[in-house]
């Protein structure tokens, strides 16, 4: 198939110009390659890789051209360094602030004719709308587009994953350890901090307002992260995403309320008024909080100011001192 040239790197370094001390004019200066280019260029391609549905992916060049499915895709190509590359995101991609001047390839439909369009070397798809989304890439599959499609993360070390199998295929293997070894780090540091933490909070993830409040159970990102700050999830006996009742976070009486949405005015305010919440600890002790809706939802570079977020949240007294 077609090899489409991508821009290379933003400042792409140029060498500086040789000058002799003797009457000769300076000589021209010929760009030098950019880093990303350069270490990507050291991995062997022809390269094959198997994906998270087992599909064996084949890329004959370094991808220049990039369409990333879902917007921690985007986030991870972003960090790896691949700016230029990415050419087309989802409708929901908003950063970095780069990736909101990208094409728009849609949401939960995908525009398949644009995507065409881009005249992509590399589609990053993901696991959690692979069975939707197969049928219709079939089309830029059968041109020959490799399309990787990248596992659902519910953990850090899934995300850790997620990180270094997008760069193995990209041709990024050492600037994705990179990231996750200073992601470990971040980790560790709040870890450690929280080790100070003598009474365990309960607390109570709300990611949908009334009249349909989801919450997240068992085996999602979310219980990973409660785990990881030292918190109990008050839905812990449950399994999965579910949808609650207000007399039933009552009764279940959290510590701590944490907001993941931001399409709600004033979504603070609105919980604390519900009926019956005045008797919840979380509002009488003013701990109903609204966090950062991208980041605390996210698999990818930032979980770990995701993770110092909702530790903050939960346990001021201590991530504060």
């Amino acid at each position: 198939m077609k090899k489409w040239m991508g821009s290379l790197l933003a400042a792409t370094l140029v060498l500086t110009a040789c000058t002799e001390q003797q009457e000769t004019a300076p000589q021209e200066t010929a760009p030098q390659e950019s880093q990303q280019q350069a270490e990507t260029e050291e991995v062997a391609f022809p390269l094959t890789v198997t994906d998270a549905v087992g599909n064996e992916v084949t890329l004959e060049e370094a991808p220049d051209a990039i369409i990333s499915m879902i917007p921690s895709n985007t986030e991870i190509l972003f960090a790896l360094g691949f700016e230029e590359e990415v050419v087309g995101v989802t409708d929901y991609d908003n950063y970095p602030e780069a990736a909101a001047t990208k094409e728009k390839i849609g949401a939960f439909e995908f525009n398949i004719e644009k995507m065409t369009a881009l005249q992509p070397d590399l589609i990053l798809a993901h696991e959690s709308s692979w069975s939707t989304a197969e049928a219709g890439l079939q089309p830029l599959q059968d041109a020959g587009v490799p399309i990787f499609v990248v596992g659902n993360a519910m953990s850090f070390d899934e995300t850790y994953e997620t990180i270094e199998a997008i760069g193995e295929v990209t041709g990024a293997s050492e600037q994705a350890t990179t990231i996750v070894e200073d992601m470990q780090a971040q980790v560790d540091a709040i870890a450690t901090k929280l080790e100070d933490v003598e009474q365990q909070k309960t607390v109570f993830i709300e990611s949908s307002g009334d009249p349909e409040i989801y919450t997240a159970g068992q085996g999602t990102l979310m219980q990973e992260l409660l785990d990881r700050i030292n918190a109990e999830n008050v839905v812990a006996d449950q399994e999965g995403w579910l949808m609650m009742n207000s007399e039933e976070i009552v009764s279940r009486n959290p510590d701590v309320i944490l907001l993941t949405y931001n399409y709600i005015e004033n979504a603070v305010d609105a919980v604390k008024t519900r009926p019956g919440f005045d008797q919840i600890t979380a509002v009488q002790q003013d701990a109903v909080i609204q966090v950062n809706e991208d980041i605390t939802t996210r698999p990818g570079p930032r979980l770990a100011l995701a993770l110092e977020e909702l530790a903050k949240a939960v346990y001021p007294e201590v991530m504060n001192d």
